[in-house]
């Protein structure tokens, strides 16, 4: 039997405050878990919304070394810009906090010390990385060398970041520290650990016997890890820049991020409800609903509630709807090649068109497996849905009770199969709407909004009133009618996808909308917190409108009653040009064009393995010469082969190399190159080749000439 809560408390992962967000974001976690939320609240159901930024950690501190600033600093910065994002997007959390905050800093060190004091965690000596000039631990991002794999000089402790290879710092060759570029040292240091070994069980029973009705990839990625065993976690690390670890003889350590991010959760709330805020967490008839992007799977289902558990009191979640990863243009969102959408620079180069972000996000939520977004596909949206749709139904609509009937709903005559037939497809997309919102398939509920829209764009199509209007007024009254109908439940159906466009069209019909509970209500904000915007807008503001449109309402064939007076009509949706569309994907094309330039100097810069050693007695056998070359052509059906006639000083001779890629036969010729003159002669493709050319490989593969510094004779021995 299924549950049934009286409230419902929605989570959103906190975004790391080292970067702004961009599309991936959004379309992971944050516009699905905002529609979730505007469809609980217009439903007259009590939601909370808690997000805020992530602001400890390692990156932080890295990208505060970088800039010559401090982290809190880093923090601040973009703690804004991801908030006004949010804002600017429609996306209105109860609260944004910050993990920087004294509330929250008490509270996790409060959270660790009970289970530090009930005995939860163990305490594991290891060796870790040390700075000896620094005189600091190392996280893995901070120790920096050669990656075993590809060669490439950069690779930090845990990744390279060019072949995409998970290291750790004995891999690494040369391993040195990116503090001070001493080569570190092991050291012993001490840490907690959460045994989640000792929560497999619980793990195994709750989740793969309770939850199966959670999505395949959440579910999969659960087993996988409950399967596999799961091993301690560190909860502390060595750092400057976090939550203190709250015991004595802990100096110089922190909370792990991953610890004490989750309990952001529960810190927001009591900084929005500090009177309240153990209802929302402590009660079993509240409903938490945790969204997130697939990379936070097992800190989510695994981790946080085997913390919560330890903890004792707390509710787990019911459910933990994650997307998996938005691609753009076919290729990985990559904030380091800065390859993203970012969405503070798409709400400066398209003012105005939040909603069609959000609906093109939607309409390719990566649900259940990856998807893609391609700045053409974003225009075809708009331009052939939004506007061509459900932006022209809209607009004709109003403008012919403008025209026919002064701005004011018509009277509502007998109505036929064809008004019936439209009206009655309403509740049916509704009905599978809320089934679909209920189920956290956004993607397939706006298909049902957007069925509403065709109706009504098919239903005046047919219709055709303008037409009706020259002989029959009465009939005419009754389309338009109809059609304003379809209208307020477009203006319900699509406030949870495109609430600016939403209230746009309230405001053309002239209605109210009933949505949402403050939950500031009853309970002190400080002034600070007020001031600076930590507290989300009122859900629920009065409307003076004679009309206020419900959840219930959508499907009622009598929203909008007869004589009701709707304003002048404006675009809901503006078309997008060409021209625009262009702009982005010349931008796109220019950071590929620099990160590939980037990564061939960065290749030919690398150095080619060294070979196996060998002794002098070896090499003095090498006879090494200078030459000149005569003839120079390529060898028929090969793309690689060049045939070379050269002079050596002692003979001429031919030498087959395969140079073609790099050098034509026109630029050959006269060159002196350095030739191995006794090699042991080869047959190739039935050609003779006596010696071989000296070059020189890049590590991109490139291979360029070795000469002599200036003209010698042929045949000059080098050695």
């Amino acid at each position: 039997m299924k549950k049934e809560f009286k409230r419902t408390l929605v989570t959103c992962a906190l975004p790391y405050a080292n970067g702004p967000v961009h599309i991936g974001h959004l379309a992971g976690v944050y516009v699905p878990a905002d529609i979730y939320v505007r469809y609980l609240r217009m439903k007259g159901e009590d939601v909370l919304f808690i997000c805020g930024s992530d602001e400890h950690g390692v990156p932080i501190t890295i990208k505060a070394r970088q800039q010559g600033c401090t982290p809190q600093d880093i923090v601040d910065k973009y703690h804004r810009i991801i908030k006004d994002s949010f804002t600017g997007l429609g996306i209105n959390f109860d609260i944004y906090g910050r993990t920087s905050s004294a509330v929250h800093h008490a509270n996790a060190s409060e959270f660790f010390r009970k289970l530090y004091d009930e005995g939860k965690f163990i305490t594991k000596e290891s060796e870790q990385y040390y700075d000896p000039e620094a005189k600091t631990f190392l996280a893995d991002r901070y120790i920096v060398g050669t990656c075993p794999k590809c060669g490439n000089e950069g690779a930090y402790g845990d990744q390279c970041e060019k072949c995409g290879s998970t290291l750790s710092p004995e891999e690494l060759i040369n391993p040195r520290s990116k503090l001070s570029g001493a080569e570190p040292i092991k050291k012993k240091t001490t840490h907690w650990y959460l045994p989640l070994d000792k929560y497999e069980s619980w793990l195994s029973e709750w989740i793969l016997q309770g939850h199966k009705e959670w999505r395949s990839n959440v579910y999969g990625q659960c087993k996988s890890w409950i399967d596999g065993g799961l091993q301690p976690r560190a909860v502390s690390r060595d750092l400057d820049w976090g939550v203190p670890v709250p015991v004595e003889g802990a100096e110089g350590k922190v909370l792990y991020v991953w610890f004490d991010a989750p309990i952001g959760y529960i810190s927001n709330t009591q900084e929005l409800l500090p009177q309240s805020w153990k209802k929302w967490w402590k009660s079993e008839d509240t409903k938490l609903v945790h969204f997130i992007g697939k990379d936070n799977i097992v800190f989510h289902c695994i981790v946080f509630p085997s913390m919560l558990k330890a903890y004792g009191d707390y509710i787990l979640p019911d459910n933990v709807p994650a997307n998996e990863f938005l691609n753009l243009e076919g290729d990985k969102i990559s904030t380091s090649r800065n390859w993203a959408v970012w969405a503070h620079e798409y709400l400066e180069d398209f003012p105005g068109k939040q909603d069609v972000l959000r609906y093109v996000l939607t309409a390719n939520a990566p649900e259940t497996k990856d998807n893609d977004f391609s700045w053409k596909d974003f225009q075809a949206r708009n331009n052939s849905e939004l506007v061509a749709i459900f932006g022209n139904f809209v607009n004709r609509a109003i403008v012919l009770t403008h025209k026919y009937f002064d701005g004011k709903v018509p009277a509502r005559g007998e109505l036929l199969d064809e008004d019936r037939e439209a009206l009655a497809q309403i509740p049916a997309l509704r009905a599978s709407m809320e089934a679909n919102l209920n189920e956290y398939k956004f993607r397939e509920a706006l298909k049902d909004a957007m069925g509403i829209a065709r109706v009504g764009n098919k239903y005046i199509s047919d219709t055709e009133p303008w037409k009706v209007a020259k002989t029959d007024m009465a009939r005419t009254a009754t389309i338009l009618n109809v059609s304003l109908q379809i209208c307020a439940d477009l203006a319900i159906a699509f406030e949870p996808f495109t609430p600016f466009a939403a209230e746009r069209l309230r405001d053309m019909l002239g209605v109210g909308l009933e949505a949402g509970t403050d939950h500031r209500n009853g309970e002190a904000v400080t002034e600070n917190t007020y001031r600076e915007g930590e507290c989300a807008a009122l859900h629920t503001i009065p409307s003076t409108a004679a009309v206020t449109l419900r959840w219930d309402m959508l499907g009622g064939d009598d929203l909008l009653p007869e004589g009701h007076a709707i304003a002048e009509a404006q675009l809901l949706f503006a078309k997008i040009e060409d021209e625009q569309i262009d702009a982005q994907l010349a931008r796109l094309d220019r950071i590929r064009a620099e990160k590939e330039a980037e990564a061939k100097a960065e290749a030919a810069r690398q150095v080619v393995p060294q070979k196996e050693e060998c002794t002098f007695e070896d090499f003095d056998k090498m006879d090494i010469r200078t030459a000149t070359v005569l003839e120079a052509e390529r060898v028929p059906k090969t793309d690689k082969l060049l045939k070379l006639t050269i002079d050596t000083g002692i003979d001429r001779r031919t030498i087959v190399s395969g140079i073609a890629e790099f050098y034509s036969p026109e630029d050959m010729l006269g060159k002196q190159i350095c030739i191995l003159a006794n090699l042991k002669p080869r047959t190739i493709r039935g050609i003779e080749s006596k010696g071989m050319i000296l070059m020189a490989r890049q590590g991109d593969g490139t291979m360029r000439f070795i000469t002599p510094q200036e003209v010698l004779c042929n045949g000059a021995q080098i050695g």
